[in-house]
């Protein structure tokens, strides 16, 4: 991705921060077409028109590599990435199942931990609690956020920020 000014992964779940559960309402970036459910497309997933192209602009803005994390995996490059103006991103490949995360870990936390070794992460998923926050700050070994969004809204402005906060206090850090 051209243009990145900072090296912190951002990992990105689709159900939920980027396809909210209930249809968003019409505000500023949005119109009425976009805020009722279209056709189905040839997907076939009438979800898709919950997607807002505004956030592809302001993840783009935040100037890190994004990261697909979410159980979409490559299919997020051919039906996400496209509908937000994203460009094809790198996609975290989960592993078979075979690992029991601790209890009241979830499933993911670990795996994107290691995924992003020795760099700082910003992650936006809708299932992120407290004990997968303090085990990040315990075992990762350089910052990270971990934005819970709310699934029945997605991404909103006030969720872009914090991460802007947070990674402009990461910059200084670093």
């Amino acid at each position: 991705m051209a243009g990145l000014t900072n090296n912190t992964l951002v990992f990105l779940d689709v159900d939920g921060p980027l396809i909210p559960f209930k249809v968003r309402p019409v505000g500023r970036d949005r119109s009425l077409r976009d805020a009722v459910v279209q056709p189905l497309d040839r997907t076939g997933n009438p979800l898709l028109d919950r997607l807002d192209p505004g956030d592809g602009r302001r993840l783009l803005e935040l100037g890190c590599p994004l990261v697909w994390a979410t159980t979409w995996m490559a299919e997020a490059n051919e039906v996400i990435s496209p509908r937000l103006g994203l460009p094809e991103l790198p996609v975290v490949e989960w592993p078979d199942g075979d690992e029991d995360p601790e209890r009241g870990l979830h499933w993911k936390t670990a795996f994107l931990s290691r995924w992003a070794a020795d760099r700082p992460f910003v992650w936006l998923d809708d299932e992120i609690t407290e004990a997968d926050r303090r085990w990040v700050a315990a075992h990762h070994p350089v910052r990270a956020l971990l934005q819970r969004i709310d699934p029945y809204v997605g991404l909103t402005e006030a969720d872009f920020s914090v991460v802007r906060r947070w990674l402009g206090r990461n910059d200084a850090a670093a």
